[in-house]
């Protein structure tokens, strides 16, 4: 990606033209810095994430940073806890962000949330999260993580005091942080805004912004809000980047991630929000400590129905225009069709079967011929070319993700681009030899303005007293497969052209 590339966040009302998402220009450091405290620590959700999202088909990995807590130094011996009856009920620092809020910032989010007590503070936590956000062409991720430390007070230093002390520390790593440039890896590049202090919230607030490049895989940048609200502390962090989804799996190309005007924006107003939380909840509860409840809680939002689909009382008229075709390609066929309504997406499928047909005496033969129109629309009911190409985009990176690979008993070949054939097009060729099904399969995928079309031509061959996963079946090879997908693709375009469907 080019230093000035650009997406908006969802819904965003203060959307800056022209400058949401570029590359920061790297302020050179100072010659010979002096040794470099503790800094950040590097947390990766790797390799689950990275292979959740190589199966889903999504191509994005990116780190958390985060600091590494440092306690404020103490008298030497660890402060006495007061008795039950001194302490209120637990914080709920997820309840603090608006609902509304919660949602523009991060869509659809998985939210966790978590407390506990420490020797010098009462920790409370909430994490909304959702890392594949599906946005056009693009896939996005999202995560607000917010910590709020009760400080206790030791020896002659009150909670108070010693929240003042964690915060000044924070502040000056911040401030070092400006112009303390290490040495980089080769490929790794690092760039940490100046300390933004924040007026009107808490005591105390400031802001600071960091992006980070390393090698072809990581491209991500955050924002990070600090603030004290009497004896507690706030760390926020707003993180947020996108990928377009026919991008290549574990790598950065086509990433975008947050710019600094809106990182320091975002995680600035998420900060105002649980810093009037805190200083409500003080108000209820004065000079006490919170009570953790020592349990984590995460809830994950319901996944949408998956619509069932409809055997339709008539073939679609653009489908009975490749009858012919389709029963040179499977003879004496069972024909059948179907339809589905998947908010804008109007899907037709339509399938030509036969499981049995004799070649010889000895020989079964399994053939079939199946495609499927998605037909894009808005809310108004204008057809949708936007839509219909981030489905697309979305389908060449998913099956991307497997080209040229063997997984599970089923294997992909690499995609190949079909010139000529609507819009966009490209085909692929697997095999698939798992359970009860061996198969082989050739499918050409198109997109031609707000339809996307995808025509898949299978089958196989098995001694008729073999069993349909016998090591003797002989699967349909490559250009037969792919051959016979094309010619039906190129047929249903034509005939589709003039016999549209639902008209």
């Amino acid at each position: 990606m080019q230093p000035g590339s650009a997406f908006e966040p969802p819904t965003n009302p203060y959307r800056i033209p022209g400058r949401q998402f570029e590359q920061p220009t790297m302020p050179p450091g100072p010659s010979g810095p002096p040794p470099r405290p503790p800094r950040r620590s590097w947390i990766l959700p790797v390799v689950a994430v990275a292979v959740v999202v190589l199966i889903a088909g999504g191509a994005g990995a990116y780190l958390v940073y985060g600091k590494v807590s440092r306690s404020t130094p103490s008298t030497g011996t660890k402060p006495v806890k007061p008795p039950a009856s001194a302490t209120a009920a637990a914080l709920d620092v997820c309840s603090m962000l608006p609902k509304s809020e919660a949602e523009r910032l991060v869509p659809e989010a998985t939210v966790a949330k978590g407390s506990r007590d420490s020797d010098y503070t009462l920790n409370f936590t909430c994490n909304w999260v959702n890392r594949r956000i599906s946005f056009g062409e693009y896939w996005r991720s999202r995560e607000v993580d917010v910590r709020v430390e009760q400080h206790r007070g030791d020896g002659a230093k009150t909670g108070r005091t010693m929240a003042q002390n964690s915060y000044d520390i924070d502040y000056g790593s911040g401030k070092y942080a400006e112009t303390a440039k290490p040495t980089p890896k080769k490929g790794e590049k690092e760039y940490i805004s100046p300390i933004k202090d924040v007026p009107g919230i808490g005591d105390a607030a400031y802001a600071q912004y960091t992006w980070r490049r390393s090698g072809k895989l990581l491209w991500y940048s955050f924002g990070e809000a600090h603030a004290r609200v009497d004896d507690m502390t706030i760390k926020v962090k707003y993180q947020a980047d996108q990928q377009r989804k026919d991008a290549q799996i574990l790598s950065n190309a086509t990433t975008q991630s947050v710019t600094e005007d809106n990182a320091i924006r975002e995680a600035s107003g998420v900060l105002g929000h649980i810093a009037k939380g805190i200083a409500a909840w003080k108000a209820q509860h004065p000079n006490v400590l919170a009570q953790p409840d020592q349990t984590a809680v995460t809830t994950t939002p319901k996944p949408e129905a998956t619509p069932s689909p409809t055997v339709l009382a008539v073939f679609p008229a653009a489908c009975q225009g490749v009858t012919e075709l389709a029963t040179r390609l499977v003879p004496s066929p069972t024909p059948r069709a179907r339809g589905t309504e998947a908010g804008g997406d109007a899907q037709t499928e339509c399938r030509w079967l036969n499981v049995d047909i004799p070649v010889g005496d000895d020989v079964k033969r399994i053939r079939s011929a199946l495609i499927t129109t998605h037909r894009f629309t808005n809310r108004a009911g204008v057809e949708d070319a936007p839509a219909a190409r981030a489905f697309y985009t979305g389908q060449r990176g998913s099956r991307g993700t497997t080209a040229g690979s063997s997984m599970g008993g089923i294997t992909w070949s690499k995609l190949s681009e079909v010139k000529g054939l609507g819009e966009a097009a490209f085909s692929q060729y697997a095999q698939l030899m798992h359970g009860d099904t061996y198969a082989a399969t050739g499918t050409v995928l198109l997109r031609q303005g707000a339809t996307v079309i995808v025509v898949d031509y299978s089958g196989a061959e098995r001694p008729k007293d073999e069993p349909a996963n016998s090591p003797k079946v002989k699967l349909m090879a490559d250009k037969e497969a792919r051959d016979g997908a094309l010619s039906l693709a190129k047929t249903y375009l034509a005939e589709l052209a003039r016999k549209p469907i639902g008209s």
